[in-house]
């Protein structure tokens, strides 16, 4: 397995384990999560890396469902909320892991970078990567002390709707979502298939190998070349309700290409009847 390098918004189970030995170590946050399935907490509470907490994607990492999207943003303030109860603070570092898939990770790093934190890092491969490479794992419940993390919004690239459009037309925006709800053969949650107008599909599963790990920086910096993302190209990311997407925008990331996300995506953009709709293969 190739070394992540220390600049990089991933952190292998190796690398964790000599961390939290160390004389710094991470706070951290388990995210488990699954789409349309059954609470996570149980599985938190069966085993769980040792100290971390738990974070309820859909009751934490999001606000109500409705017209801004399935999972638009949680307020600001009751996020922060969250991850103080959660032990986090702006002078430590956080690695948030999830079950293996990265998705649910992903929203809480995103989340965190977005309001400022300056140290969060997703475990690459989580939990499973952790228990394959013999990482102990306790069962029950964590509490954590208090941290004093402040939320300040902005810190990386959000978009709306109207700007998601215009980086459509004038940049690359990538919808992260599988081909076939792309294209709009399929939609099994939203009002409609299809996708934004000029955006370029680019699958969010083709970011890791099979074994769950992402793929190499350069390997990623090459795939999304492919898809126009790179050099002075402004690129946004959207999926269905934004999870998924702010796992491409990690992917970006240990790209070394920044992005923004469409928090809303198309769980938000198909809602309105008003907002066009494109159907069929990949636009360039």
């Amino acid at each position: 397995m190739t070394a992540i390098p220390s600049s990089s918004p991933l952190l292998s189970a190796a690398d964790l384990k000599t961390e939290l030995a160390g004389p710094r170590p991470p706070v951290l946050l388990d995210v488990r999560w699954q789409l349309g399935g059954p609470d996570q907490r149980p599985a938190y509470e069966a085993g769980h890396l040792p100290g971390a907490v738990y974070v309820d994607l859909d009751a934490e990492l999001a606000g109500p469902a409705g017209a801004g999207g399935r999972h638009p943003l949680p307020d600001p303030e009751e996020f922060g909320a969250v991850m103080r109860r959660a032990g986090v603070s702006a002078g430590a570092p956080v690695v948030v892991y999830d079950g293996g898939q990265g998705w649910a990770a992903a929203r809480a790093w995103w989340l965190l970078r977005w309001t400022g934190h300056p140290e969060v890092r997703v475990l690459d491969g989580g939990l499973a990567a952790w228990t394959a490479g013999g990482g102990p794992v306790s069962a029950g419940d964590e509490a954590a002390r208090e941290g004093d993390f402040k939320p300040n919004p902005g810190a990386i690239g959000l978009l709306d709707a109207e700007g998601a459009a215009a980086l459509a037309r004038s940049g690359v925006l990538l919808d992260a979502r599988a081909g076939e709800r792309y294209r709009g053969e399929v939609e099994p949650i939203d009002r409609v298939g299809g996708h934004i107008p000029g955006a370029v599909s680019a699958p969010t599963t083709e970011n890791v190998g099979p074994d769950g790990l992402f793929l190499a920086p350069g390997v990623l910096r090459e795939r999304f070349a492919g898809l126009g993302a790179g050099g002075s190209a402004r690129v946004g990311v959207y999926c269905g309700s934004g999870v998924s997407g702010a796992h491409e925008v990690l992917a970006l990331s240990v790209a070394g290409i920044p992005a923004a996300l469409y928090a809303g995506s198309w769980s938000e953009w198909s809602a309105d009847p008003a907002r066009p709709v494109a159907t069929g293969p990949t636009e360039g």
